[in-house]
């Protein structure tokens, strides 16, 4: 069964949310969804944390990237960028990359953000750059899914996203719902055409 990497860093649970959903849009549409995080930098010198972390997702391994067959990568948007977490990882993949073993595969893209026009598409745009020097092929979401042409919230055809309000209260929309799960399907399919 092909294996659908679901990579993400969440701060308030909201991306961690949208990566729950696109991996039952994964499952759903045959694939294994193997969902991971991504440890918080930390201003110290030393390293802090623990390998493992102490509640949610395990942390995300070089060698979960290389056993890959198809990639989502999520980050809440900073500045209309990726959160620096999970751009410190992925600045680690210079091993990886240099093999090629990214090369070929398909890869998508989700966020969150506080503001409704806080960089969604930016983020998005910005985490797809490194992924193309891995020589990823890019799975965006289609107007096709019409969810995009009714929400009232987040979504754009760069990847799915989410409007989670100033302080962090605004739920998952049904129409984010929607397009998470489709995201998840449309990468597997990608997935299990490529593998």
């Amino acid at each position: 069964m092909p294996k659908v990497l679901v990579l993400y860093y969440s701060q308030s649970g909201h991306t961690q949310k949208l990566a729950k959903l696109i991996a039952r849009g994964i499952e759903e549409q045959g694939c294994e969804a193997v969902i991971r995080t991504v440890p918080g930098v930390s201003p110290k010198n030393e390293a802090v944390d623990s390998a493992i972390p102490e509640s949610g997702d395990l942390y995300a391994t070089k060698l979960d990237l290389i056993e890959c067959d198809g990639l989502v990568v999520g980050s809440p948007t900073r500045f209309g960028n990726m959160a620096a977490a999970l751009k410190y990882f992925i600045d680690g993949t210079s091993e990886i990359w240099m093999g090629g073993k990214l090369a070929d595969k398909p890869v998508s893209f989700f966020t969150s953000t506080s503001s409704l026009h806080g960089g969604q598409e930016s983020t998005l745009l910005s985490m797809m750059n490194p992924f193309l020097h891995h020589g990823m092929l890019v799975c965006g979401l289609p107007y096709s899914e019409t969810e995009l042409i009714h929400t009232e919230s987040g979504g754009t055809p760069y990847g799915v996203s989410h409007w989670s309000g100033k302080d962090n209260d605004k739920s998952i929309s049904d129409s984010e719902k929607a397009l998470a799960i489709a995201q998840g399907k449309r990468i597997a399919k990608f997935t299990q055409l490529l593998a």
